[in-house]
């Protein structure tokens, strides 16, 4: 018997005896029985194209454990897909279901004290979940990128899934009719993968790989193409010696690892749902690190080295074939700790000897980049004492708005009042009550800004939210309002004409209205926070911490 694993019981047990006795009926040798096990993450589905090739991913990372001298033991999780699970309850399940996959995986692959796992990462919250639970479980982890998906063209002009996104707003204002958008719709997705953005997925595969928890040159990638197949055929071998090595996520995922990852995050103006994932791998990892803090220590630090869309004119594709993520990395030069070691057991500089910028129209360089920086920032201010987030992109729209607020308690209402045409030029849009705990779960406001946007409303109006915003988002947007309106946050009083100044350049979110009169509406205000239904989304209300702390269930100490 091999003791090196954890998962070989001694024998004579109970649990060596029932579980020999499982696994012997499943045609398990006793040859096999002895090799390091491996859990194979897959979030395969039939509702999303997200994750429509995940079997066959799977099928292969299996055969290369197998080959390695590893047991591979495939484990489906629940498979969350922002435009298709976002149809309920005003994506109120978007959230929590990264929280879903965590526990899931922690019940499999705990219960069953299995020795390490490959994680097929594709959409918004699989990436930070595999994250998350790497962080947690603390076994050898290597997570696989699932990749992006192609796009069509319509009369020679590409179109992708951000042109459907926004296509409500373009219908509302009469931009476009429902043939031209179902014309969209025929030809937007041209195979599987994540949205052909730099949105919540792209960005997450980037950090993945930024924080060393992929091999090298995994992000960005087609998805299903030879170079994709063949990383997650690397991973199945390198994850069989990563046991043998016991190299463990938190040896990789160190305060370091955490600040090159926000740093290529500045670097390609990822989506700003990547502070509140990694901090909550940080949280689960009992990682001592405050993401949002980073992000204003770097301010001003780091400048955006490609304009990627909805940044700028370039495509997910333009990264990918200018050398991807890697390629960025090389050029951050000392803004990067490159001694951090990764899941390959090399340094990050090491991992980067053989990469380099491959298309300089693409990839700026510190000299000369795309543009100076910063690309996101954190704001506070009497809106938002805890802090929210606003992102910048290319930096080219102007520093300062100031308007008379429209106030949302949902985004459906926001909707209708854009299609009715009761929302002008020069107003700031608040909704509110979408928060972790007030949605529950960070209902929606995406689904608003992209119609703002297809109305090309962008510009002229201003969003403040303490819900859902799309990775996808641009213009005067600012997200993560905290504390949220169900803790007592001040966007919980705004009222209808009240002033908000949004100062880009003082980092400031500021609500006109005196301490005192705050104070007033305060006292005589209802309770901020109405009970879920029954179900999960009622229990995560019970369990989740706020954004600023990640948004994960982990107790509290």
């Amino acid at each position: 018997m091999n003791t090196t694993y954890r998962s070989n019981f001694a024998p004579g047990t109970t649990r060596w005896a029932i579980r020999r006795a499982q696994w012997r009926a499943l045609g398990i040798s006793d040859a096999d029985m002895e090799k390091p096990k491996i859990a194979v993450i897959n979030t395969s589905s039939e509702l999303s194209i997200c994750f429509s090739h995940l079997d066959e991913v799977a099928r292969i990372v299996k055969q290369a454990i197998r080959d390695a001298g590893g047991l591979p033991f495939e484990i489906g999780t629940t498979a969350p897909s922002d435009f298709i699970t976002g149809a309920g309850r005003s994506g109120r399940y978007l959230m929590p279901s990264r929280d879903l996959i965590v526990n899931d995986i922690e019940a499999s692959v705990e219960g069953a004290m299995l020795d390490g796992m490959v994680c097929l990462s594709s959409c918004d919250k699989t990436a930070p979940a595999h994250l998350m639970a790497a962080a947690r479980l603390n076994i050898p982890t290597v997570l696989v990128i699932g990749g992006y998906q192609g796009c069509g063209r319509i009369n020679g002009e590409k179109v992708d899934i951000e042109d459907v996104f926004e296509s409500a707003g373009e219908l509302a204002m009469g931009h476009k009719t429902i043939s031209q958008v179902e014309q969209m719709c025929e030809v937007a997705i041209q195979g599987p993968g994540v949205c052909a953005g730099m949105g919540t997925a792209n960005t997450m595969h980037i950090m993945a790989e930024s924080i060393g928890m992929t091999l090298p040159g995994s992000a960005p990638v087609p998805a299903g193409s030879p170079k994709m197949l063949d990383l997650a055929a690397q991973a199945g071998r390198r994850i069989v010696a990563m046991v043998e090595e016991n190299l463990r996520p938190r040896d990789i995922m160190t305060p370091a690892a955490f600040r090159n990852a926000i740093t290529v995050g500045l670097a390609v103006s990822g989506s700003i749902n990547m502070l509140r994932h990694l901090q909550g791998v940080a949280a689960e990892g009992e990682v001592n690190v405050n993401v949002y803090q980073l992000v204003r220590e770097l301010d001003g630090a780091v400048p955006l080295l490609c304009a990627i869309k909805p940044n700028g004119p370039g495509r997910i594709e333009d990264l990918d074939t200018a050398g991807g993520s890697a390629a960025v990395m090389t050029q951050l030069g000392e803004l990067l700790d490159t001694s951090v070691l990764t899941v390959t057991g090399k340094s990050l500089a090491d991992n980067l000897v053989p990469h380099r910028v491959l298309r300089p129209d693409v990839i700026g360089s510190i000299k000369e980049p795309a543009a100076r920086g910063p690309s996101i920032v954190i704001l506070i201010g009497s809106l938002a004492p805890k802090g929210s987030i606003m992102k910048l992109g290319l930096g080219d729209k102007a520093d300062r708005f100031s308007g008379p607020c429209r106030v949302f308690e949902s985004q459906e209402a926001a909707l209708d009042a854009l299609d009715a045409g009761h929302i002008q030029g020069g107003e700031v849009v608040v909704l509110r009550r979408l928060g972790a705990r007030g949605g529950p779960g960070v209902a929606s406001a995406s689904w608003f800004v992209a119609a703002v946007n297809g109305a090309q409303l962008g510009s002229e109006i201003a969003v403040i939210t303490d819900g859902q915003l799309s990775g996808l988002n641009r213009g005067f947007t600012i997200g993560q309002v905290m504390p949220e309106a169900a803790d007592g946050g001040p966007i919980a009083y705004v009222q209808e004409g009240d002033i908000v100044t949004i100062d880009v350049t003082r980092r400031s979110v500021d609500l006109d209205v005196s301490a005192e009169e705050l104070a007033k509406r305060k006292a005589s205000a209802v309770p901020p926070r109405t009970p879920a239904p029954r179900g999960w989304l009622r229990i995560y209300q019970h369990l989740v911490h706020p954004l600023s702390e990640g948004g994960s269930l982990v107790p509290r100490d």
